[in-house]
């Protein structure tokens, strides 16, 4: 039986967070498209994650997929914009720019967390070695 590795799972959870930084650029970037390749407004994305266990020979998370935030897309009165319905109205992204940057936030802490249990394993391997000499 192979031993879980804490150097595997901490650098899963670093994949996973590095994805969801990724996504969440995404989300700020189109906090104001309109319009997009489908010709509607653009629609927040999530990172779906789940625990990554398979018969106790590896551990920790991995991304199962991205998918589209299906919340209400709000509306402004913007007469004079180019998207804009009969009544005015424009149809923005469901994109909050303040909640994406906390999320932005926590997905950094996450990051710096599994990495510095990376560089925690690493120093008690390189101590572990010295004493051996």
């Amino acid at each position: 039986m192979q031993s879980i590795s804490s150097i595997d799972i901490s650098s899963s959870g670093l994949a996973a967070e590095r994805m969801r930084m990724e996504v969440i650029a995404n989300n700020v970037a189109n906090a104001n498209t309109t319009m997009g390749p489908n010709g509607q407004p653009f629609r927040r994305q999530e990172v779906v994650f789940k625990t990554a266990i398979e018969d106790s020979r590896s551990a920790g998370v991995s991304v199962v997929g991205v998918q589209a935030d299906d919340s209400e897309l709000p509306k402004i009165y913007k007469p004079g914009h180019p998207h804009a319905d009969s009544k005015g109205f424009v149809t923005m992204p469901n994109v909050v720019v303040s909640n994406e940057m906390v999320d932005l936030m926590v997905a950094s802490r996450a990051y710096e967390a599994n990495l510095n249990a990376i560089k925690t394993y690493q120093e008690m391997a390189n101590s572990t070695l010295e004493l051996l000499r």
